[in-house]
């Protein structure tokens, strides 16, 4: 209901009302944010700036079935969040989401140059070398060589993870760059 004032010259002034559509999309909005933190694991939750109580709210709807105590445990949250400055916490969860993208792509791309370079081909080391210079030629052909034989042989498959991982070294200090 609007509530009228006039001022000293007569003129009708309204209080304006909160846009419903708006207030309901910020809320939903809201809550899509809780459901992400909640998704979060603990380790990653403690990486955020989070007063107690709202930390132990996430934690306890993250251990939640999707019951009614659920939603309700959600509602509280996002009173908690209403209350405070959520773009900082948004921020660090973007960034926190791209980073993990990120190491996802370069895990695939250190197994498909350890795939090619165990696959016996001609030159891909030297494709390697070229695309990172700083890289230890000798230490990679060490890897590789002993890799190979290890999957002729029986032993277990020790260098291949060691050149795995010196590759995804290699890579991490190359984006890093």
């Amino acid at each position: 209901m609007y509530e009228e004032e006039l001022d000293e010259n007569g003129v009708d002034y309204y209080a304006i009302r909160p846009n419903k559509s708006q207030i309901k999309r910020d809320i939903a909005e809201l809550a899509a944010f809780a459901e992400e933190l909640a998704a979060l694991s603990a380790a990653q939750l403690n990486q955020f700036d989070l007063d107690v109580g709202l930390y132990k709210a996430i934690v306890a709807a993250s251990d939640m079935p999707p019951t009614g105590a659920r939603k309700r445990q959600m509602k509280y949250i996002c009173a908690i969040l209403r209350k405070t400055d959520i773009a900082p916490l948004q921020e660090k969860l973007a960034r926190l989401q791209s980073k993990s993208a990120h190491a996802v792509r370069e895990h695939h791309v250190a197994e498909r140059w350890r795939d090619q370079l165990l696959s016996g081909e001609e030159g891909v080391l030297t494709q390697l070398l070229t695309a990172h210079p700083g890289a230890d030629r000798q230490k990679l052909r060490h890897l590789v060589r002993s890799a190979k034989k290890e999957i002729v042989g029986t032993a277990p498959q020790k260098s291949a993870l060691l050149l795995y991982r010196s590759l995804k070294e290699l890579l991490a200090k190359d984006s890093a760059e």
